[in-house]
């Protein structure tokens, strides 16, 4: 398998740029990562800025919005996130939000999806957000819905957590089986397992070389 390389933008603060200045940015950005021969780009989901990388109240443009916008401003690279919490949408219309991205960008969306982490943003948006082992449940349930919507005409699944019956995403995704799907997350037990089940795509953090192996 060829080598594969992404440029991932985890902040919308740019020094002495202002708010209507940011879009621009963000696109500058990606067209100089298409031009350097990058093959993905992507932004984080996350609805407040994380710790570690600046204050919470920095800004933080919505991702699938922004990723949209990217598709008519780029031609070659890949788009996604890194990553989506389960959590934050019901997924099959994160399913069609992909599909509309892939369509938007002429096929060349990845759908990018974890087990979802911060817990202070659910809070101040009003977000369940259960103990890991239930996240990791719906994390399974999402993904085995978002092939179905990819990959099937009317599609149903009926789970503890999700259920669609005979959904209709239409138009089609671009890429023939649909968007790649990429896991991410830390964990050898469930994430690795889920990746093996469900994705095309690995994004790992934590532990090492040995542990994926």
């Amino acid at each position: 398998m060829a080598a594969f390389f992404g440029f991932h933008m985890p902040t919308f603060t740019f020094r002495g740029v202002s708010n209507d200045r940011l879009f621009d940015r963000v696109v500058e950005n990606a067209k100089a990562a298409e031009r350097a021969g990058f093959d993905l780009v992507t932004v984080m989901d996350h609805l407040y800025q994380i710790r570690g990388i600046g204050p919470e109240t920095e800004p933080m443009m919505e991702a699938y919005t922004t990723l949209s916008a990217l598709a008519t401003q780029t031609s070659r690279v890949k788009l996604g996130t890194l990553v989506t919490g389960v959590t934050y949408r019901n997924p099959a219309l994160l399913a069609k939000m992909v599909t509309t991205l892939d369509v938007i960008s002429k096929g060349r969306a990845i759908l990018g999806v974890g087990a979802a982490w911060n817990e202070d943003e659910h809070r101040g948006y009003g977000f369940e957000f259960p103990p890991i082992a239930r996240r990791m449940d719906r994390l399974d349930e999402a993904l085995t819905i978002a092939r179905l919507m990819f990959t099937e005409e009317r599609p149903s699944f009926e789970g503890k957590y999700y259920r669609i019956d005979r959904a209709v995403n239409v138009p089609r995704p671009i890429q023939p089986g649909g968007p790649k799907i990429l896991v991410g997350g830390g964990g050898e037990r469930r994430t690795l397992r889920l990746l093996a089940q469900h994705g095309d795509i690995g994004h790992w953090f934590g532990g090492n070389l040995e542990d994926l192996k």
